[in-house]
């Protein structure tokens, strides 16, 4: 079966009442990639990898890769681990005019049709579009959301685009898959404030699935309805910088009971990170089929990297022969010189900002970490770890479940197995709320 057989069985499966879901990874970074590919050979599963339209576009995006990179960079690491093409599903999130939403209607939505035309032939076949955004000279009040309709009509837009593109592919190449919705939270995280996102209302939903089905009527793409399989909508989970909003069936009952009367649909959750494992389990039994997760994950490598930069401290603590990585310090500094990624997130004084730039749960940092300075910084963490055992006193101490699992002989006490590891913990939970761990 293709990747995109299994998303549409697993889909069809979760409809039916059982617990089938999917894990939807949202990162680029390759030890969130290698985590996640051992993860889907230790269970069988499929594994589900996501590039958003900010992160992964035909200009390159702030990953600098083209989504053929993309595609070749996760194909590669799949490869290298001995997990087979068949299992693995590319998906493009926030596909529209995101990017360009300054310009006019008519160039931003012309570079939205490269980035899907583009994400397609490469071969990604989980395609979320997006066109909920205002461009700059939409009609109306410019703070107002742009009008449903016209966020569908450019949505079937961009749905026959993709379609005219995978017409090119190869004969047998799997059709794209397609997630669709216009009450969908901004790429990259949202600013989460102090009070939980209200629940999308089932009346919306009904009317959103009503308006978008005609508008693929209308561009001749009834067929293709079929292969719609999920509406993103907002099912009241959210997260800031120290705050999570944690799912409450109650308040999402209307619209879990609304999905089952949508033929062939479930929801697509987004910000499901941080969720505990029973809200996450339930979100999956509650038709939220399609989980989420990015930053939860970054967060968990870099908590990672911070243990293991303090046992690099111990070891070195009366050595002047070895020069430290100073890890932490690296990324602070780079982060205050190149603020861009995260000022407009984080809110307080210098004492707030700077915990906010370590710590906080949106994980900003993520953006950094490719950086040169940060490369280098990790690349001496790993290699001053590993000229000498790392003693199991200072992993019981600051790694404690990575040392569980070295001393029950799952993972060796190597500084990258234990980054993965710990990444791994959290897929951990996906996995058993998806039904595959």
């Amino acid at each position: 079966m293709s990747a995109t057989g299994s998303l549409r069985s697993t889909v069809a499966a979760n409809r039916r009442g059982e617990r089938a879901g999917i894990t939807s990874i949202c990162s680029a970074d390759p030890s969130v990639l290698e985590a996640a590919v051992a993860r889907a050979l230790e269970d069988g599963s499929l594994v589900c990898i996501e590039a958003t339209c900010n992160q992964v576009n035909q200009f390159g995006g702030y990953t600098g890769k083209t989504p053929a990179d993309f595609r070749a960079s996760v194909v590669s690491i799949a490869a290298s681990a001995g997990l087979p093409e068949s299992r693995v599903a590319l998906g493009g999130d926030h596909l529209g005019p995101w990017v360009w939403q300054d310009e006019p209607a008519a160039s931003a939505m012309a570079k939205a049709r490269d980035l899907v035309r583009d994400y397609v032939l490469a071969g990604f076949t989980k395609i979320h579009l997006d066109a909920s955004m205002r461009c700059a000279d939409d009609p109306g009040d410019p703070a107002a959301f742009l009008d449903e309709e016209i966020a569908t009509a450019r949505t079937a837009e961009l749905c026959r685009v993709a379609e005219d593109a995978h017409a090119t592919l190869p004969q047998g190449s799997p059709p794209p898959a397609y997630v669709i919705g216009t009450e969908v939270p901004t790429p990259g995280g949202e600013r989460a404030d102090r009070e939980a996102p209200s629940v999308t209302r089932a009346e919306d939903v009904e009317r959103t699935i009503a308006l978008a089905r005609g508008a693929f009527e209308r561009e001749g793409l009834q067929a293709v309805w079929e292969r719609v399989i999920a509406v993103v909508t907002q099912p009241g989970v959210e997260f800031g910088d120290d705050v999570v909003f944690d799912y409450e069936p109650e308040r999402a009952r209307e619209l879990s009971a609304f999905i089952e009367r949508a033929e062939g649909l479930v929801y697509e959750a987004h910000s499901t990170d941080y969720q505990t494992a029973a809200t996450l389990t339930r979100m999956v039994e509650d038709h939220f089929a399609i989980l989420k997760v990015g930053p939860w994950l970054t967060f968990a490598m870099r908590e990672a990297l911070f243990a293991l930069e303090c046992i690099e401290g111990e070891l070195l603590a009366d050595r002047d022969d070895v020069e430290p990585s100073r890890l932490r310090e690296v990324l602070e500094t780079t982060m205050v010189r190149h603020p861009e990624h995260w000022s407009s997130y984080y809110r307080g004084d210098e004492a707030r900002l700077r915990l906010a730039r370590a710590f906080s749960y949106s994980d900003r940092c993520r953006y950094y970490w490719p950086r040169p300075e940060l490369r280098e910084a990790r690349a001496r963490l790993v290699e001053n770890l590993s000229e000498r055992p790392i003693p199991l006193t200072l992993l019981a101490q600051f790694l404690p479940t990575g040392y569980e699992a070295v001393r029950a002989g799952a993972v060796a006490a190597r500084p990258e197995e234990l980054v993965r590891f710990k990444i791994a913990e959290v897929l951990d939970r996906y996995a058993a709320a998806c039904g595959t761990g």
